[in-house]
Parts: C-alpha cells; structure tokens; sequence
C-alpha cells in the first residue's frame, strides 16, 4: 500500500512537470529562417537593418505584445513593421516585430497571421 501511495505521487509530479513543459513550450515562438521567408518579408528585413526608408507611415511603430507571446518586455521595447500581402487592398497581416535596437539587435519576428503566432526570424 506504501508503494501504491508513493508511484501515485510521483505519477502525479510528472504529469504536473509535463503540463508545464507543455505549457512554457506553447508561449515560445517557432524559428523561420530568413531564406523560407516571403521574398516581401526579406525585404522588409533589409530595410530594418539598413533604417528605412519605409513604405508605410505606420513602419517603426511600437508594439504593445499585448497578445503576450513575445518575451516580455518594457513598452518601447518592440517596434513593428508592414510585410507586403500581395492581393491584400490595406496593409494585409503580415508584419516584421523587431526587440530592442532595431537595426542592429538580431531580434526579429514574422508573423503571417496579424500577431496570432510568432516565429523568430533566425539569420
């Protein structure tokens, strides 16, 4: 019966360690390589780096994260970016979210689906 008692409360720390695991893997963002990009989000890409110019006035705003699937940082910290959607009549979903400095910081997100999913952009 001891037994009984101890396999049950280590079947149940396991699980519990799992479902976190699960749990802190779902809040991490995938990893896209810049070269399985769309050819218009390697252009963005260029663009940061090199400080614009941009094509849209909203290019270099500060985003909020307020989805909360970016790490978490100060507001300020993240600055958002127009990738062009061909057919879209507006601004479409795509978007490039850059952490810290953006032209230098080596910190870059897609997103294809207006902030829904993240991807690091890994160079």
């Amino acid at each position: 019966m001891k037994y009984f008692s101890y396999f049950r409360r280590l079947l149940l720390l396991c699980v519990l360690s799992l479902c976190a695991g699960l749990a802190a893997a779902k809040e991490l963002p995938g990893v896209v390589l810049v070269q399985d990009l769309p050819r218009e989000a390697q252009s963005v890409l260029l663009l940061i780096k090199q400080g614009g110019p941009f094509p849209y006035a909203k290019d270099g705003v500060v985003f909020g994260n307020y989805e909360g699937i970016l790490p978490r940082q100060k507001r300020g910290y993240y600055h958002e970016y127009t990738v062009k959607t061909p057919g879209a009549r507006n601004r479409g979903a795509r978007r490039i979210v850059s952490g810290g400095e953006p032209a230098s910081s080596g910190e870059y997100y897609y997103t294809d689906d207006h902030y829904q999913s993240f991807r690091r952009i890994k160079e």
